[in-house]
């Protein structure tokens, strides 16, 4: 990961901790400082991570909010493992313990020089003591040079489940580890021989129960002056207590506290040990994912989306059961399960269909009666020897390919599909570079009149160039350029190319020019400055606006909102020409096509092909029968991939008036246009 990457991590969990902190820190060096932390995190192992936790507290990050916003932030944002995360909780916990015992030991030991201080003052001093010695959350025992008890607190009694009475029958021997006594003893008397004031130990002590506590030591050799024996102070701490926490804290980090499911970092931890050598034969992994989530929250609120989560969660564990495959949540709206060495795939997809059947029944949200669906990816495959970010990478693919098909179902993962898919989202990220190097150019199909064949538009085609690939067709990118927002750039270039070109034909032949046809798509139609864009290229290119038309998928009335159909309005109104492209017998909804002020409507498919030779009578039949139709729209009729010479006598006489196609020839250069033409 590069210097930009880790910086933009850090930025990200500075802003996810920054309002539980306590540590007096400028946004920037909060920001330097988790930067240091994240490389040292990707390129160091479990010790990095234990002195990252260390380090946190060392720079004041004690609260506990801001530690569980650390691990669900590592968790789910960064290529940390499982084993790290549990490394840096343990060393905010030692350091934590470090801190709080350096803290008594301060108190302690400013309560004892009290001690030493002039007679007059001595009560007060023992008073100052007393109260730190009783209300110590520490157990804090108080023994002679010979292991006689001189005093207990309560916190020592409460942890040993012993009686103060109970104190004057046992030495500080006795609630030691048979083990450990010894080790004790020489720890005593080192602090005896030496000058050392205090040191810590590790040991065991014993309830009254006969029960084995771990315990860390912070033992102190008082010496108050010639006349009184020294004495120790061993201040204790409950390393059980601390390992309950160390473990709650790497379960929260595992887990995902809302449906109580395990997240994705630990989701991840499975995958990779499914991957390993000594994994299963085979896996299958099931991406699940909410349709419509964000919609339930926005209309519900949130509490609506946590019982959808909730009531996604317990289908899942209901039909996946611990002995079938392990189930957990791995997003905001997306659960994973992993099956190892499934039976078949039917068997998995049997599954699945289990669970979309489960969810059928409505959660009623108040009066709401709210149905849940979920597009769902399947991938099985092989395990041992196969990469866990690949897997997961398949499997959101399949779930994207269940969502376009649809939603509401499930997908198999394709290989062939996922490398022709990879090629075509290859070729849609480097346009930008294809435009800078000068790869693409327009092309001019001809639209010719079917009574007498001169050409009465030019239909501008995107090629692409490609060094590598050869000419590319439109349909090869122009989805993928859609999907990625590639697509505005490229047509916004495409559309000021064919008004330059068709200006220059304007400036020959006037009002003989024909139209320049382009397509607009509906991302296009999504942006803000459409009326203001196409205003400057014609403005630039100098071509009048009644010589440009844009087509419109037959698709597009349906998708537009009041505003985008308001702005094609402009357009109209402007002089530009629109018409309904790629008619094909399907659907439209006469009320939207209503609302267009449409300036022609042009046919493809079944229509232009159902009227060839020797068609099937139904396809013929109803090409005849949509033809005629439209005709009532009293708009000018056009036809796409017309093949056949046959196909063009019969849209002829059903009332259209210009074709395009293998018929007709194909597209044709710019100057292979002028020629055509100026000749």
């Amino acid at each position: 990961m590069n210097m930009v990457d880790s910086r933009e991590h850090a930025v990200h969990w500075a802003a996810a901790i920054s309002s539980t902190l306590l540590a007096n820190l400028t946004r920037a060096k909060l920001e330097a400082l988790l930067g240091g932390y994240v490389e040292q995190l990707l390129i160091g192992g479990a010790d990095d991570a234990r002195q990252i936790g260390r380090s946190m507290v060392e720079n004041d990050f004690v609260s506990s909010s801001t530690l569980e916003q650390t691990l669900t932030h590592l968790g789910e944002h960064t290529q940390v493992s499982p084993a790290q995360l549990a490394a840096l909780a343990a060393g905010y916990a030692e350091a934590m313990r470090d801190r709080t015992l350096d803290q008594q030991e301060i108190s302690r030991t400013a309560a004892i020089n009290a001690m030493r201080r002039a007679e007059s003052a001595v009560r007060a001093s023992e008073a100052k003591f007393r109260a730190i010695f009783q209300s110590s959350a520490f157990p804090i025992v108080v023994v002679d040079l010979e292991g006689q008890i001189i005093d207990v607190n309560e916190a020592l009694l409460t942890m040993l489940d012993y009686k103060r009475e109970d104190m004057r029958k046992v030495t500080g021997r006795d609630l030691a580890h048979p083990d450990d006594r010894e080790a004790l003893r020489k720890a005593g008397q080192r602090l005896i021989d030496s000058d050392l004031d205090h040191l810590r130990v590790e040991a065991r002590m014993i309830r009254s129960d006969g029960e084995t506590i771990q315990t860390h030591m912070a033992i102190s050799l008082v010496r108050e002056n010639a006349d009184s024996p020294p004495y120790f102070v061993t201040m204790i701490e409950d390393m059980n207590e601390m390992r309950a926490l160390q473990s709650q804290l790497v379960r929260q980090s595992l887990n995902d506290m809302q449906t109580g499911l395990p997240n994705r970092t630990q989701f991840l931890g499975w995958i990779e040990g499914a991957v390993g050598s000594k994994g299963p034969e085979t896996l299958a992994l099931v991406q699940v994912d909410i349709d419509g989530f964000r919609g339930v929250n926005d209309a519900f609120g949130h509490e609506a989306g946590n019982r959808v989560l909730m009531h996604v969660a317990t289908r899942l564990r209901t039909v996946f059961t611990e002995s079938v495959g392990k189930v957990a949540r791995i997003g905001e709206d997306e659960f994973g399960v992993l099956i190892k060495d499934p039976r078949d795939v039917r068997g998995v997809i049997a599954l699945v269909e289990e669970f979309t059947r489960q969810l059928e029944e409505p959660i009623w949200i108040g009066a709401n009666g709210v149905g849940v669906t979920t597009s769902v990816g399947i991938v099985a495959r092989a395990a041992r020897g196969g990469d866990a970010v690949d897997l997961l990478r398949a499997a959101d693919v399949t779930v994207g390919w269940a969502k376009r098909d649809g939603k509401a179902q499930w997908a198999l993962y394709d290989k062939e599909r996922d490398l022709r898919d990879k090629e075509r989202y290859a070729l849609a990220a480097s346009i930008p570079g294809a435009l800078e190097e000068g790869q693409f150019r327009v092309d001019y199909a001809p639209v010719h009149s079917l009574a007498d064949g001169s050409v009465l538009a030019l239909e501008a085609k995107i090629v692409w160039n490609h060094p590598e690939r050869g000419v590319l067709c439109p349909d090869t990118f122009m989805d993928q350029s859609s999907d990625n927002g590639m697509i505005v750039r490229l047509m916004y270039w495409a559309l000021t190319e064919a008004c330059a070109q068709a200006s220059e034909w304007y400036a020959e032949l006037g009002s003989r020019t024909p139209a320049l046809s382009i397509d607009l798509p509906p991302r296009l139609c999504r942006e803000p400055e459409l009326v203001a864009e196409v205003a400057r290229v014609l403005d630039r290119t100098g071509l009048p606006p009644s010589s440009l038309r844009f087509e419109l998928h037959e698709h597009l009335p349906a998708l537009l909102t009041d505003e985008q159909l308001e702005e094609l309005t402009i357009l109209a109104e402007r002089g530009i020409g629109l018409v309904l492209d790629q008619m094909n017998g399907g659907n439209v909804g006469v009320d939207r096509l209503r609302l267009l002020p449409l300036t022609g409507v042009k046919f493809t498919g079944a229509v232009v092909h159902g009227l060839d030779e020797g068609a099937n009578r139904v396809d013929e039949t109803a090409s005849v029968a949509l033809l005629k139709w439209a005709s009532i729209l009293r708009l000018p009729l056009y036809a796409e991939d017309v093949r056949t010479a046959t196909e063009a006598a019969r849209l002829a006489s059903l009332g259209v008036t210009g074709g395009q196609g293998a018929h007709f020839g194909p597209p044709l250069t710019a100057a292979d246009v002028s020629a055509l033409l100026l000749s």
